[in-house]
């Protein structure tokens, strides 16, 4: 079985859920890179490439430093993360679409892979009754790449991007929101699950009220990181999740 971790933080704040049957969680939104699609590191290749265009040159110290930034803000929105880095929203957005393009170009070269046992896992959530949401910092045009490379169009009852939310992705709470609001699948949104590779999956399943919020390992942020913005349970991988679900019931 895999390893589950609880804080007294988060189990204080899902006291009042503990107990509820499993099948009244039957939302599920998944973050997509780092937790059910392996990208191999192609958001730092992307990344290069786009700034590279902004004449942030490679191996300069401000090259680095930002590197550094979009590494350690790994889930959150890339259009909040280029706001930050480039200053002017005009700059901002044309290193947003200059990376969009160059990640979607490695995208079209075969880079990207399921995370082993995630469709498996999608598959089975839904066989179980569960509503599934697909959610990415991205913007749609690199999702739905990303979808079509995996030959995932079809995998997920929805697919939801920080422009379907009114713009605002991680660690906003929208995108999970926005997916209790369109499907309709549960009545509270406590019984919504959220699961991420990164604090900002984490906060974003936090501040929407969801009562499980799980973090995987197979991503940018370790345990400690995860729990610490409020994981109530860490998995080795989102194959994990439909016994988890399970179980806890």
């Amino acid at each position: 079985m895999t390893e589950t971790t609880t804080t007294t933080e988060t189990a204080t704040a899902t006291a009042g859920t503990a107990g509820t049957a499993a099948d009244s969680r039957r939302l599920v939104v998944l973050d997509m890179a780092g937790t059910t699609v392996a990208d191999g590191g192609l958001v730092e290749r992307a990344f290069e490439r786009a700034a590279e265009r902004l004449g942030v040159e490679p191996g300069t110290p401000d090259h680095a430093e930002k590197l550094q930034y979009v590494l350690a803000t790994m889930g959150e929105s890339k259009i909040s993360v280029f706001r930050h880095l480039f200053g002017t929203e005009e700059r901002a957005r044309r290193a947003n679409s200059a990376f969009e393009e160059a990640y979607a170009e490695l995208v079209d070269g075969g880079l990207v892979a399921p995370v082993p046992g995630a469709r498996a896992a999608i598959e089975q959530l839904r066989a179980d009754g569960r509503t599934v949401a697909l959610t990415t910092g991205f913007a749609r045009v690199t999702q739905d790449a990303i979808l079509d490379a995996l030959g995932w169009q079809d995998l997920a009852d929805l697919t939801l991007c920080p422009a379907d939310a009114g713009g605002r992705g991680r660690p906003h709470p929208d995108m999970v929101l926005t997916a209790f609001l369109r499907t309709g699948a549960v009545a509270d949104v406590r019984d919504v699950v959220v699961v991420g590779d990164t604090a900002y999956d984490m906060l974003s399943g936090r501040r929407a009220g969801a009562g499980t919020v799980a973090g995987v390992l197979t991503g940018a942020h370790d345990r400690a990181t995860l729990t610490r913005n409020g994981a109530t349970h860490v998995l080795d991988s989102v194959a994990a999740l439909p016994d988890l679900l399970t179980e806890s019931a």
